[in-house]
């Protein structure tokens, strides 16, 4: 009758295990005795550095390198360095959109403001039109239609008319490397490009005031003055005790308003041609008129010079 063969742990050293005090290590007993601890292999100094690191944390080391190559002059590299922080940064479900995004839906908002406008403009043109409805005993009759148009404009008139983004995430940092990138490109001429950048910078954070006078600069550029005057006053509205902002207020109003003065006389110049050329048929013109203001009411009264 064959023997039962028994195990136990004599003759094995179960001290072994712990002989490297490595709990993680595998330990592998040996028949007569002793034990051989096998360390794991070792966690690679990248890898364990990526997984302490925060989704943001490359985006940051590039954005770093941008702003050296910056202080140096070096725009290109800076450009190249921002643009590869943007794309570090993550995008999507759970986190927000890209720029391009932002963008793009900015775009189909303005778009569905334009046709919902055009559609009440038609509507007030078709009323005008067609005049009030009348009933079969002759009084004003109110069209179902025309009620629930009204009930449109009034959600028109309560509803956003400024476009309000998603949220993102990193939105204060990629707001960040946008505005930067808007930097190099002032540096080398791309004026139009800095505009998009602070345009995208300004959807992830609204109150960021170097982005704001970054794209004021832009504007400026590409002698928009009206809307370069809109951002500094923005920014100042925002920071009144940032000085860039409070003086970029005082010039671009005083170019603003010669350019508005400018614009006067010229739009003046040429209704003041159109009346000659109208009222030369009669051997007329408008120097035989003349407009005298009333000192009491401050109206005016128009008089006629046949010898002009």
């Amino acid at each position: 009758m064959p023997t039962e063969t028994k195990f136990d742990s004599e003759g094995f050293d179960l001290g072994a295990s712990n002989s490297n005090n490595n709990e993680s290590s595998e330990v592998i007993y040996e028949i007569g005795g002793g034990a051989t601890s096998i360390a794991p292999p070792p966690i690679k100094e990248e890898e364990e550095h990526k997984s302490s690191e925060s989704p943001i944390a490359e985006a940051e080391r590039l954005k770093e390198l941008g702003n050296n190559e910056f202080r140096q002059k070096n725009h290109l590299d800076a450009y190249d360095y921002y643009t590869d922080a943007i794309e570090a940064c993550p995008m999507g479900e759970g986190v927000g959109p890209s720029g391009e995004e932002l963008l793009k839906l900015r775009e189909e908002f303005e778009e569905q403001q334009r046709e919902r406008q055009a559609e009440r403009h038609r509507r007030d043109m078709e009323r005008r039109r067609g005049g009030q409805k009348k009933d079969k005993d002759g009084e004003d009759k109110k069209d179902e239609d025309d009620e629930e148009n009204n009930n449109a404009d009034d959600e028109g008139e309560n509803g956003p008319v400024e476009f309000i983004p998603p949220r993102h995430t990193y939105g204060s940092k990629i707001a960040v490397y946008y505005a930067n990138r808007a930097a190099t490109s002032l540096h080398l001429g791309n004026h139009e490009e800095a505009i998009e950048d602070c345009d995208v910078a300004l959807l992830y954070n609204p109150t960021y005031i170097k982005a704001l006078l970054r794209r004021c600069t832009a504007k400026e550029q590409i002698e928009d003055t009206e809307g370069a005057l809109r951002d500094a006053k923005r920014a100042y509205e925002l920071e009144p005790t940032n000085s860039v902002a409070r003086k970029n207020v005082a010039r671009l109003q005083k170019i603003e308003e010669e350019r508005l003065e400018k614009l006067k006389e010229e739009t003046m110049g040429k209704l003041k041609d159109l009346g000659n050329s109208i009222l030369g048929n009669f051997g007329l013109s408008l120097d035989n008129f003349a407009a005298v203001q009333d000192p009491n009411t401050g109206g005016y009264s128009i008089s006629f010079n046949q010898n002009k």
